[in-house]
């Protein structure tokens, strides 16, 4: 299997993942995994384009958020009272209530308990149909007012996924999964207005079973998650109309990932020969933990994500992790392709509700290897302190300024010596680690919900609502020697139009300091990689737009007022 396999497996396992409540918050787990490197973007767009998201990614995220109902329900009761019929009816109702379909063979009292038998539960939603059994699930009444529910050991999930739209001889990929849990106890307590599950698993184990659809026979792969002393509790409460609320923790000694797979009959790529390749992957996460909190509607209610916000859906999580490992090996007809990463910590952070859309991630402490036949010498080398990335938006009409935020960080990195020798063999750039920050926030007021398709398609060209004001909190980029820092704030008058060619006119105030900015232009000079006219325009530029005020040292005042552009005092608009 070719490199560019591997992610699909890792994704169809961490899908599963996803998917199996045993806990639903498992899928802390797998996200915890997300964050080893995340992206570090940046922003350069018109007004009309500020507000924009999009949409087929929720779409997409809606349409899995739908599909994982299925095994939710497969390993989780719903609604617990103190009997264990009252079990076992109110969790009927919450599947049926969420769209799917549940058929047994048998539902019978055996003294305390209640024994199921033959359980099988289905799904059908837009572009995913699904199917899960469970052989036996017992209702054990403990005689306390709390119920114990038990089930078998291992049950099977088969999960079809519809063609991609845009291919039209597409044929549907069907992945089965093989789910393990030994000695999983779940303890409902509470009544059917507030319902608290607590629940210990020694282990958690969801494997890959088989894939069916384009190519599948030509790929030989196995995958296997493994959840170690996995606990946690979960509190259902009944909430306003056809709510509920879900409070919940979750706990996990490691996660533990490996993914082995050949392709053995692959197209060869251009320029290369045909040949089988494989692949071979190692994961390993400790000390994950996470926290879910949400208000919740059914299935009906959440085919329209606009709808679902209006009518009170919202949720919100954390994940943690501690240390990370990850190895990886690509074996194909050029050579041996080997990827190894070590982390210290990881987090992510996500909230959506009828108001907000936020999202947040961050690693420390992550060291990367990689060498291939690609590359010419032996190894790269990456390290850096820390990488976070997060934004805030509003995502619906709020009639006021609502808050937004943006943060992109990535600090102390540093490569290894191999690549600065080619960009500088000389050794005159100095090698220290370099950083990039930025923080920004402010206020924007929507007059359309990003979340209504419809809606967002009649505005055409036209922004969804007005960008109100912006703070630079901090802007710093460090690299060879240089630095620059900045910070700002500006407000903006949607009633003038006019004076920035279309953009709402900003008051306010930019400040920048650059430090050793003309030494580094002198060695980019010195290494030839600068030419020297272009060493002065650029010179020439700065003096335009900042002050010396020490030894290569340049600051320079941005303003913003009357509908003009002033540097340090000189109207340059």
């Amino acid at each position: 299997m070719p490199a560019s396999q591997a992610p699909k497996a890792v994704e169809t396992v961490a899908y599963t993942l996803r998917l199996h409540n045993s806990a639903t918050d498992i899928s802390h787990a797998v996200a915890a995994l997300e964050t080893l490197d995340p992206a570090i973007t940046g922003v350069d767009a018109p007004r009309q384009e500020i507000f924009r998201i999009d949409t087929r990614l929720i779409m997409r995220i809606r349409k899995l958020a739908g599909s994982t109902a299925l095994v939710m329900i497969l390993a989780a009761p719903a609604m617990a009272d103190v009997t264990p019929e009252q079990v076992w009816e109110n969790w009927l109702a919450l599947i049926q209530g969420n769209g799917q379909t549940v058929t047994t063979e048998s539902v019978a009292r055996d003294g305390d308990a209640l024994v199921v038998t033959g359980l099988t539960l289905g799904i059908a939603q837009e572009g995913v149909t699904g199917e899960g059994s469970i052989e036996e699930m017992v209702f054990t009444d403990q005689g306390d007012g709390t119920v114990a529910v038990t089930m078998s050991e291992n049950y099977p999930i088969s999960l079809t996924f519809d063609p991609p739209a845009d291919e039209a001889d597409g044929e549907p990929t069907t992945v089965t999964i093989d789910v393990t849990q030994p000695d999983l106890t779940i303890i409902a307590s509470g009544d059917a207005a507030e319902t608290t599950y607590d629940f210990t698993a020694p282990t958690l184990t969801v494997a890959l079973g088989s894939i069916e659809g384009v190519a599948a026979e030509a790929i030989d792969t196995t995958a296997e998650a493994v959840l170690t002393n996995v606990t946690g509790s979960y509190l259902f409460s009944a909430g306003e109309g056809e709510t509920s609320d879900l409070t919940s923790s979750f706990a996990a000694d490691s996660l533990t990932l490996t993914v082995n797979g050949t392709d053995l009959d692959p197209s060869p790529a251009e320029g290369e020969g045909a040949g089988p390749s494989t692949v071979k992957l190692t994961m390993n996460v400790a000390n994950i933990t996470g926290t879910t909190n949400g208000t919740l509607l059914s299935a009906e209610a959440m085919a329209d994500m606009a709808a679902a916000l209006q009518a009170g859906f919202a949720t919100e999580g954390t994940v943690n992790a501690g240390a990370t490992t990850y190895d990886m090996e690509v074996t194909d007809p050029t050579g041996l392709t080997k990827v190894n990463l070590t982390g210290e910590s990881s987090s992510l952070g996500f909230a959506m509700d009828a108001s907000r859309l936020s999202y947040s991630a961050g690693t420390k402490g992550v060291a990367m290897t990689m060498s291939a036949p690609t590359i010419p010498f032996p190894q790269v080398n990456l390290n850096y302190g820390e990488a976070a990335f997060s934004f805030l938006m509003p995502v619906g009409p709020s009639g006021a300024p609502a808050d937004f935020a943006f943060l992109t960080r990535i600090a102390d990195l540093s490569i290894s010596e191999e690549i600065w020798a080619i960009i500088d063999p000389t050794q005159q750039l100095p090698r220290d680690p370099a950083t990039l920050v930025i923080d920004t926030k402010g206020t924007a007021t929507l007059t359309t919900s990003l979340m209504d398709e419809a809606a967002m398609a009649t505005l055409g060209d036209a922004p969804p609502g007005e960008l109100n004001s912006l703070d630079i909190t901090e802007l710093r980029a460090k690299i060879a020697g240089a630095e620059l820092t900045g910070t700002g704030a500006l407000t903006f008058d949607n009633t003038d139009l006019v004076s920035f060619g279309g953009m709402p006119a900003p008051t306010g105030q930019i400040d920048l300091k650059l430090v050793g900015g003309n030494t580094l232009m002198d060695k980019l000079v010195a290494m030839g990689l600068l030419p020297q006219d272009q060493a002065m325009g650029f010179r020439m530029m700065l003096s335009m737009f900042a002050n010396a005020t020490g030894e290569d040292e340049l600051t320079s005042v941005l303003e913003f007022k009357d509908g003009g552009f002033f540097a340090n005092g000189q109207q340059l608009q």
